[in-house]
């Protein structure tokens, strides 16, 4: 059983070019027994612009670290069920 991960927990990932860069959570989704999360870069966060904020969906694997969604199949599933997850408490 995973740790319960919270909405507002941040942490530090690296992007594909190895820089360090920190991200909220901005949500959390349990799609067929997986855990997912979506997160936010905290500097998009903290700048409160209108601008959309980039939002990243991560699989939490069974040792509880984040990976990458693989497939276009699975990222429409998370995406959709986030977006239902977020009118629902507008």
């Amino acid at each position: 059983m995973m740790e319960k991960i919270d909405v507002g927990e941040v942490f530090t990932i690296s992007d594909e070019n190895d820089e360090e860069q920190e991200v909220e959570v901005i949500g959390t989704v349990t799609i067929e027994g997986k855990d997912y999360v979506a997160v936010s870069f905290v500097e998009d966060l903290q700048e409160e612009t209108d601008e959309d904020i980039d939002i990243f969906f991560l699989k939490v694997d069974n040792e509880g670290d984040f990976a990458a969604i693989d497939s276009d199949d699975e990222f429409e599933k998370v995406s959709s069920a986030f977006d239902e997850m977020m009118s629902e408490e507008e």
